[in-house]
């Protein structure tokens, strides 16, 4: 079989956590079909992205050297197809592009990019900087992204990873158009299955025995929710260490507590918002037609959905925040009551390794043993033979 690489590199919030939960959890089955998701833990490709791109990321960077080479070199070494996914490759620069290319061998390189309408981008990527811990009101975030001329981290980054032609330039110039393929996210409302079953035509895995059962993902939050959060970081990413962050706030709290409300708005973007984005949606749509790419789904899906009832996070009232903080408020108790069960446990088995380990002194061998090694220890002759005998059973 011919080697052939799918690279994945984006965009962000266009269901890449599951398409890679997937992935991850089928690596067998893939194989069985010549088919190579390299990955030892779940989250290998970001740290290969992290070391590509050389990204600070509060800390995790330290993990991540190397870890390009030795995904590359992984999939230089397969006979068949292979799949890298992650979603902020999309923000790698031109020389990052290329040395990516470039130590990929001489496989032949398919660019896969998914995508989304920006009418529901700019909301879901505001989500998303809340939930990494940022405090930025909705009102500045789309004031930094509407002006170019504004220089700010938040404004960088949403265009690097959401600027569709863009992306296509800096990773598909080099590539045939046939060889880029644009998998578009369908419009709201249509069967949650489609956006699976694009990614399955794109990547060749129609008709394996796959099991698609979510385990991982990155749900959206209602207005009160992430207005909620927001709050909630103004007032502990000063206090709190990003290491407890993620899995305190971050899924805890986010995920799985205040994502499961389902009769709370959602954002959306106000009148005047939507008709810019949609505006330069259709502004996007007419240069990706005029290229050859293999556009899976419709670029009409990019146009995005009307507009609907505005309602605006950063003037959620008291009343409007009282459900979803009594619910993380119940979830935090729940969790402090599990940890305390834990640290019981702990203490109980401290106790009873202490208690053991006194009645191992009480034997007559061990007070023979001990008075043995104590006189060893009193001359040189004597710590040679112990250091011998130490190296001989594996200790140090």
């Amino acid at each position: 079989m011919s080697r052939r690489v799918l690279l994945h590199v984006g965009c962000p919030k266009t269901g890449t956590s599951y398409l890679q939960d997937v992935l991850f959890r089928n690596q067998s089955v893939l194989r069985e079909h010549d088919i190579l998701y390299p990955a030892d833990r779940f989250d290998a490709h970001f740290l290969a992205a992290l070391d590509l791109m050389t990204l600070p990321w509060g800390g995790i960077e330290t993990e991540a050297v190397g870890a390009w080479d030795r995904l590359a070199d992984e999939v230089r070494a397969w006979h068949g197809t292979s799949i890298i996914s992650h979603e902020i490759f999309a923000r790698a620069t031109p020389t990052q592009v290329e040395r990516a290319l470039a130590s990929l061998g001489d496989a032949e390189v398919h660019l896969v990019l998914s995508v989304r309408d920006l009418v529901r981008q700019i909301p879901a990527e505001w989500q998303e900087n809340v939930k990494h811990r940022s405090h930025i009101t909705y009102a500045k975030f789309l004031r930094t992204i509407r002006d170019p001329a504004r220089e700010s981290r938040i404004g960088s980054w949403f265009w690097a990873v959401q600027e569709i032609p863009d992306i296509l330039e800096r990773w598909g110039g080099s590539l045939p158009p046939e060889r880029v393929h644009l998998v578009t996210l369908p419009p709201s409302g249509w069967d949650r299955g489609e956006l699976w079953r694009r990614f399955s035509r794109t990547f060749g895995l129609d008709e394996l025995p796959l099991d698609l059962t979510a385990e991982r993902e990155n749900p959206s939050l209602g207005v009160p929710e992430i207005s909620l959060l927001r709050s909630i970081n103004e007032r502990v990413t000063s206090v709190i260490a990003p290491p407890d962050y993620r899995p305190l706030v971050r899924e805890l709290l986010a995920h799985q507590t205040l994502s499961r409300s389902v009769s709370s708005a959602r954002l959306g973007l106000s009148p005047d918002d939507h008709a810019w984005a949609q505006q330069l949606s259709r502004e996007w749509v007419a240069v990706l037609a005029e290229r050859d790419y293999d556009v899976v789904g419709s670029l009409d899906d990019l146009a995005g959905p009307d507009p609907g009832t505005f309602a605006d996070p950063d003037t959620a009232t008291a009343e409007e925040l009282l459900g979803p903080a009594l619910d993380a408020i119940s979830a935090l108790l729940v969790e402090g009551a599990r940890l305390r069960a834990v640290e019981e446990r702990l203490h109980v088995e401290v106790r009873e390794a202490h208690e053991e380990r006194d009645r191992a002194r009480m034997t007559p061998s061990f007070r023979v043993r001990r008075k043995v090694v104590t006189t060893l220890e009193e001359s040189p002759a004597g710590r040679g033979t112990l250091d011998a005998y130490r190296r001989m059973r594996g200790r140090t």
